[in-house]
């Protein structure tokens, strides 16, 4: 979807309702929604009415006054903007009066405005400028010899983009996009009237501030006064490509604005069903990663990690990776080999890996990285529910009555959603948070949650089994709701065990540090809409959101079947507003496991087992599949440690720094005798590979993602593969050289292979979804052309829904002398997951460390001080951070990101996994926390292999870097 045209903006925003009203506007009938301003139906019916201070992104202002109109029988000239629609209204939108009337305005505003425009950035693309001709004003009589603000300097502060007030005309849209778009509430106008002047913070540069760079301000300043510094230097794009965020799981909607093949900017598209035109610092600016020095474009190979790299030809390559595999299976065996996917490839390049381990090597010993984050979501609403995905869209959170965030962050690691979630709480909805730190939703301008259950990492189970207690019993059921979806026996079970008294609040206040009235206040809001438990006249809407401080446990697993079996106790799934909904961390978790990237499933969630099922891919394939599941990540490794599984194919993922126990899976890729990676960089896992192929990065891609609402977008291709190769297309080839033939001519034509033999899939095509913009699956002749927005409206996927009984069990990971406190994992606004991407843009300028958050009490039991370097040692390790002293955490506690891979976070965190699904527990490891003066020996360790493996990589560029300073 390429563009030159910009998007029309309608002044105003759209209205939702039914009822119409029908007017006159410049002497034609025009029919629009109830509610809807004059401004939205004069430009709805192809009027352009003038202005400024009005954008359909943001709520009427009325300030600027160039859109007044004249309405018959109305004394003066209203402002269209704010002026809603009246049944028989009659508008007119021009005449000389309302001519001289703008004009006038605008030449107010030129007054005090630099006339630069030849050699300003917006020169173009400035909607003064686009006003100064709509009105005829062709010059100035006041002169600039009064009071003017053309000399204010500069705040150049911000990395991504300049502030220059004296070309501010105060129009409060960036004030406006700031409160209502993004809820930051970080700009304000500062003076009155002559003197006013936009202001970030108590008048500090805006890297100061509170701004989070989303972007909203400068998307909506209609002049050069907020704007971009890729587009001041690279000056304006000609035309633009439709794409799809490679950051978390709300998968964004951007328009790619280019210069050839050159990105000049990205901005937010307008009708992206996810985002609705809203970014955040990440989606919108960083995106400079993919042309850093640092990008490996040569195929390189060598013997042993200890031996320099080799830049070879990518036959080379691919033919050296394809004999080291067959070499390695007539050794050890077939299953001596195997694969891993990434949660940052598109649906296509997963879907090719999987069918490559199967049908290519043999075996199903393929698995991804979403098993280290959410695959205790597929078990638990799989087994509860009959699907392993989210129910709602994200703007149903506009519908909820009461928002439950458990183990999440929406603001640093869904700050789209997050957004839209504030909207709601402003407007009135209530919240429970449960988490063990004070996250920004507990306490932001504008909100506080009803409930912040501070829990001991580990005690999930506990909390969600005595919120089950008390709407049992309360009398909170929804009784008719279960009566008629649920399954009675299950449900008997359940309600009997959630009933005795050792699940009551005040029986695990104990365990969890919850005080049982806070408890049972929360379980009141979320079962009723009231903390005293008394029912409205209507059913409350009650959703919930987790994340990872959900499912990164030993009982992930039996805490999303406790999140689902409150939620069906409630009657909170099957409509708007309500549900489960897992937020996915990463751009394509939903995707890489919808494409069978488990060794015990196929694309769309079915077993390998399943003799019917495999025999569809056999005929579709050509091959004969095994019917066992393969290993998992953790298998493999312990395989390796044994000398059984020797060679692996890593697609875009870095298991050394994501993956717990680093010394361990270190160990592990150390005894392997091929390991391919293939990334864009040099990560932590390429480091101890044989082979390396060059990645592509979203720029480069072509395919879909799947977000944490089912949602399949498209990634379309705005620049070339700095390597030469799509991503998909170095599997082919690999395929290929091992003897399976793939000759896939579009990542298109992979999409209607995976639609013919995925039921879900069956109706997806890149036909519609460029139609549509998106569909969400389920998609298919049972379903809406574009799929299903809402899961379970009616009945469960599975049938009846199915209530399991949630024994809280005590976490392996329990604090001792030795180890007193508990840590726990998370991530930062500004940077993402392993940080590869992220470290390589001026995001660094937020955060350019992972440090240790510690309450006052541990610090000042252990000596330790704000900015001191302390030990942090667990059974599996030790490493060295900075600490925060902050009561963001609670005593007992402490907490670190792990976006750097010098911090070795995963050097401590443990083996202990998820009883269902193996996903480890990050968020519970027992640790003791001391001050130190020097790095750990592991970081000690880490500097010297890292220098060792530079040494090594730049000794195969040297020879290209020479022969280019040569050519010049």
């Amino acid at each position: 979807m390429t563009s030159s045209a910009q998007e029309m903006d309608y002044g105003t925003p759209a209205r939702a309702t039914a009822r119409e009203v029908t007017l006159e506007i410049d002497g034609r009938s025009v029919t629009v929604a109830a509610g809807e301003s004059v401004m939205r139906a004069a430009i709805e019916a192809g009027v352009q009415v003038p202005k400024l201070c009005a954008t359909d992104s943001l709520e009427p202002f009325g300030s600027c006054r160039l859109c007044l109109v004249e309405i018959e029988g109305r004394k003066g000239y209203p402002a269209s903007c704010t002026t809603p629609v009246e049944p028989g209204m009659k508008v007119r939108t021009h005449s000389p009066r309302l001519h001289q009337l703008r004009k006038g305005v605008m030449e107010l505003y030129i007054s005090d405005h630099p006339l630069d425009c030849l050699t300003c950035g917006a020169n173009g693309n400035c909607e003064l400028q686009d006003m100064a001709g709509a009105t005829g004003l062709r010059n100035v009589r006041y002169g600039f010899d009064g009071a003017n603000h053309l000399q204010d300097a500069k705040d150049e502060s911000n990395p991504y983009f300049t502030y220059d007030p004296s070309k501010c005309i105060v129009c409060s849209r960036c004030v406006r996009a700031c409160e209502e778009t993004q809820g930051t509430f970080a700009l304000t106008i500062d003076g009155r009237g002559f003197d006013s002047r936009v202001a970030a913070g108590q008048n500090e540069d805006f890297m100061d501030s509170e701004c989070v760079s989303c972007g909203a301000c400068v998307q909506a300043c209609p002049t050069a006064t907020l704007q971009e510094k890729s587009l001041i230097e690279l000056g304006q794009p000609s035309h633009s490509v439709v794409t799809t965020c490679a950051y978390c799981g709300v998968g964004c909607g951007f328009k790619a604005e280019m210069k050839g093949s050159e990105v000049v900017r990205m901005v937010p598209w307008k009708d992206g069903k996810a985002n609705d035109g809203h970014s955040c610092v990440k989606g919108r600016f960083a995106w400079g990663y993919a042309t850093h020095p640092d990008r490996i474009t040569r195929p390189m190979i060598r013997a042993k990690i200890t031996d320099p790299w080799r830049e070879v030809s990518w036959e080379e390559a691919i033919g050296h990776a394809a004999s080291e595999f067959r070499r390695i299976q007539a050794k050890y065996g077939r299953d001596a080999v195997g694969g891993i996917t990434s949660s940052r490839c598109t649906n296509e390049e997963t879907y090719l890996v999987q069918k490559l381990i199967r049908a290519a090597f043999g075996n199903n010993n393929v698995d991804t990285c979403a098993r280290v984050c959410h695959s205790p979501t597929g078990y638990g609403l799989g087994q509860t529910l009959g699907t392993s995905a989210g129910t709602q869209t994200f703007k149903s959170v506009e519908e909820s009555d009461v928002i439950m965030v458990i183990g999440a962050n929406p603001g640093a690691a869904h700050p789209v959603f997050a957004s839209r979630m504030k909207k709601r709480l402003r407007e009135g909805a209530k919240l429970i948070v449960i988490d063990p730190r004070q996250i920004d939703l507990v306490k932001s301008p504008h909100i506080r949650a009803d409930f912040h259950l501070q829990l001991r990492p580990g005690t999930n189970v506990a909390v969600i089994t005595a919120m089950a207690h008390v709407v049992v019993t309360e009398g909170l059921l929804a009784d008719a709701y279960i009566a008629e979806r649920c399954e009675d026996a299950s449900f008997q079970a359940w309600k009997a065990f959630v009933a005795r008294p050792e699940n009551s609040p005040e029986a695990t206040e104990r365990v969890s540090g919850v005080p049982a009235e806070l408890l049972r206040g929360a379980a009141r809001l979320y079962a009723t809409g009231s903390a005293d438990g008394r029912r409205g006249e209507r059913p409350v809407n009650a959703a919930i959101y987790y994340g990872l401080g959900v499912t990164e446990h030993a009982q992930g697993s039996t805490m999303v079947m406790g999140i689902a079996n409150l939620a069906m106790a409630t009657g909170n799934v099957g409509r708007e507003g309500v549900g489960v909904n897992p937020l996915r961390g990463q751009n394509n978790v939903q995707g890489s496991c919808d494409m069978g990237s488990f060794p015990h499933e196929l694309p769309g969630y079915r077993h390998i087992g399943d003799a019917a099922v495999r025999g569809r891919f056999e005929a579709a394939w050509g091959v004969a599949l095994q019917a066992e599941p393969g290993l998992r990540i953790p298998n493999m490794f312990e395989a390796a440690l044994d000398g059984s599984f020797m060679g692996l194919y890593c697609e875009g993922e870095d298991i050394v720094q994501s993956d717990p126990d680093t010394q361990h899976v270190a160990a592990a890729l150390s005894a392997m005798e091929c390991i391919v990676v293939q990334d864009i960089f040099l990560n932590e896992t390429a480091k101890y590979a044989h082979v390396f192929l060059p990645g592509s990065s979203f720029l480069e891609k072509d395919g879909t993602f799947t977000n944490a609402e089912r949602r399949i977008s498209r990634v379309r291709q705005v620049m070339a593969p700095l390597g030469g190769y799509a991503d998909w297309e170095v599997t082919q080839l690999l395929s290929n050289a091992l003897g399976y033939p793939m000759n896939y001519r579009h990542p298109g034509e992979i999409m209607d292979e995976i639609a013919a033999l995925t039921p879900t899939f069956a109706g997806v095509s890149y036909e519609k979804i460029d139609r549509l913009g998106s569909v969400q699956w389920p998609c298919n002749e049972g379903t809406d052309e574009g799929g299903t927005a809402t899961m379970h409206i009616g009945g469960f996927v599975r049938g009846k829904g199915r209530f399991f009984v949630t024994q809280y069990v005590e976490s392996d990971e329990k604090v001792t002398p030795r180890y007193p406190l508990l840590l726990t994992t998370g991530r930062i606004l500004s940077q993402y997951n392993v940080g590869a991407q992220t470290r390589r843009t001026p995001n660094n300028r937020w955060h350019n460390e992972d440090r240790l958050e510690i309450h006052p009490v541990d610090a000042e039991d252990r000596g330790i001080v704000h900015d001191q370097w302390v030990a942090v040692r667990s059974r599996a390790g030790e490493t060295v951070l900075r600490a925060t002293i902050t009561e963001r955490i609670q005593p007992g506690v402490v907490y670190t990101t792990f976006h750097f891979p010098e911090s070795g976070a995963n050097v401590i965190t443990t083996d202990s996994s998820d009883w269902a699904t193996n996903c480890p527990e990050y968020k519970v490891t027992a640790v003791q926390v001391m001050p130190v003066s020097q790095p750990s020996r592991w970081q000690q360790e880490f500097q010297r292999f890292h220098a060792e493996q530079l040494g090594l990589l730049n000794a195969a560029r040297a020879p290209q870097e020479a022969a280019a300073v040569m050519g010049k």
